[in-house]
């Protein structure tokens, strides 16, 4: 008989002390080729990655997203920002994407999986869907990122709305979208690492 598990309420999930999250130190923004091949050189001695995607919002029923417009990869040490408005580093990315042999963990992959192709035209290899383990070891419904972060480190994430459906087209990214997406692939890293998956 499987045990189940119940995930932390939005409520108890409040009271928890704030995730450690990356700062803009140890975030590095890549919108060209070459700083996207320096990317990959420190990418390449991890074999496991924090990955995610961001896409511009759409407004309107049935309006397709052009996205993702930019892709997040990250270790335990430091994370990435991939733009992809420039042609050369999106070849690269989706290089990345493609590569086997790294095994790239993150919640809610389904949609970005999809984009990927769609705009990339490569299928992403090494992909894990965390919600997919958290499932396998008795947790009933998605955990999500600030599930996940609240039932291994008792710490809350944080997640700015206002981050999350800005624009992720402009060429100009703010601080605060770089935050926003870099921390939500090195929290998976961390995930996948406390789950004892590496």
């Amino acid at each position: 008989m499987h045990t189940t598990h119940s995930t932390p309420s939005k409520e108890e999930i409040a009271l928890l002390v704030p995730f450690d999250r990356l700062g803009l130190d140890r975030i590095t923004l890549v919108a060209n080729a070459e700083q996207a091949q320096r990317a990959c050189t420190e990418l390449a001695a991890s074999q496991a990655w924090g990955f995610d995607t961001e896409s511009k919002p759409t407004f309107f029923k049935d309006q397709a997203s052009e996205g993702p417009h930019i892709v997040q990869l990250a270790t335990l040490e430091k994370a990435w920002v991939f733009q992809l408005h420039d042609l050369p580093c999106r070849a690269v990315v989706a290089d990345l994407l493609a590569q086997g042999g790294f095994t790239k963990a993150g919640f809610g992959l389904g949609d970005d999986r999809k984009r990927i192709v769609s705009k990339l035209g490569v299928e992403p290899a090494g992909v894990l869907e965390l919600n997919t383990i958290f499932r396998e070891r008795g947790y009933r419904k998605d955990m999500g990122v600030k599930g996940a972060v609240a039932v291994l480190f008792e710490q809350r994430f944080i997640k700015s709305k206002k981050a999350a459906t800005s624009n992720w087209a402009n060429p100009h990214l703010t601080e605060a979208q770089l935050v926003y997406a870099a921390n939500d692939a090195y929290a998976a890293i961390r995930v996948f690492h406390a789950l004892g998956l590496a």
